[in-house]
């Protein structure tokens, strides 16, 4: 082997190895991704000084869009990310190939209408501008609640998982449909009748839930949830995870903190426990 060779040969091998320091992690590091506002408030309150007291570090990357944590998460730059509904997450893991799964359902705000000019939802008129998501599966929500409302009617095979503009039958009141970017929904107020703004978005922009003229009755497909990467599901972090999440402590935050989110079943049922033993 000549000398030139071996030197090379020896440069790749100690890149290698200062590669693999590099990208050595700590098993109790935990870097979590969340849309800014409520889901990363519950993480701040209650989900976070859980784990630390478990000798957890943990870290929360705030993001301002629904694209890319997915990507971070899938990528390693992330452990978890906490923003997403089921239908939304397999959709997207579908669409860009990644090995993404859920974790564990969360505390979740619903996506309700909202106005700053109007306080009843009975001002409806012909040419009345309603701004509601972009996204197809927020999109999809909106559109049932409207057809609930009788503002539209969708076509009698529509799916409610899976309803566009493309499955209203009639526009029963000549309402303008605007289609925007769900983080920008809040600020569309000032020049819309009426919104559709996810919960999340909601609470950040300084709106309470309480101000909404009329809010979704979450069904199961739209509980927000802990995303992981696929591999990593059943790694200790992630239990340390989801425990914090079923735990009786964060029952208690989300009761203090967060009152009027839907819960998922396992804090309903700890709620239920707790109910019976104070009778």
């Amino acid at each position: 082997m000549t000398i030139a060779r071996r030197s090379i040969l020896l440069s790749a091998l100690s890149l290698a190895l200062a590669s693999s320091f590099v990208h050595a992690k700590d098993p109790k590091d935990i870097t979590i991704g969340t849309s800014a506002g409520p889901y990363a408030d519950q993480i701040k309150l209650g989900i976070k000084p859980i784990l630390e007291k478990q000798g957890y570090k943990v870290k929360l990357v705030e993001f301002n869009d629904y694209i890319q944590p997915n990507f971070a998460l899938a990528e390693g730059s992330l452990d978890a990310n906490v923003f997403q509904h089921i239908v939304y997450l397999k959709k997207f893991a579908l669409e860009h190939k990644l090995a993404l799964t859920d974790l564990i359902t969360i505390p979740t705000a619903p996506i309700a209408i909202y106005s700053k000019k109007h306080k009843t939802l009975d001002d409806v008129k012909e040419g009345t501008t309603v701004g509601l998501p972009n996204d197809p599966t927020n999109q999809a929500r909106a559109l049932v609640l409207l057809d609930q409302l009788g503002w539209i009617k969708l076509r009698a095979s529509f799916d409610p998982v899976r309803a566009s503009e493309k499955d209203i039958a009639v526009n029963t009141k000549k309402i303008k449909l605007l289609p925007l970017e769900a983080a920008q929904l809040p600020r569309s107020l000032g020049d819309t009748d009426y919104s559709f703004i996810n919960g999340n978005y909601a609470l950040a922009s300084g709106l309470k839930l309480t101000d909404a003229l009329v809010a979704e009755k979450i069904s199961p497909n739209y509980i927000n949830l802990v995303a992981v990467r696929t591999a990593d599901k059943d790694k200790q972090f992630a239990k340390d995870l989801a425990a914090a999440y079923r735990s009786r402590e964060f029952l208690d935050i989300t009761n203090k903190h967060f009152a009027g989110y839907s819960k998922p079943d396992y804090q309903q049922a700890l709620q239920t426990a707790a109910n019976s033993v104070t009778k």
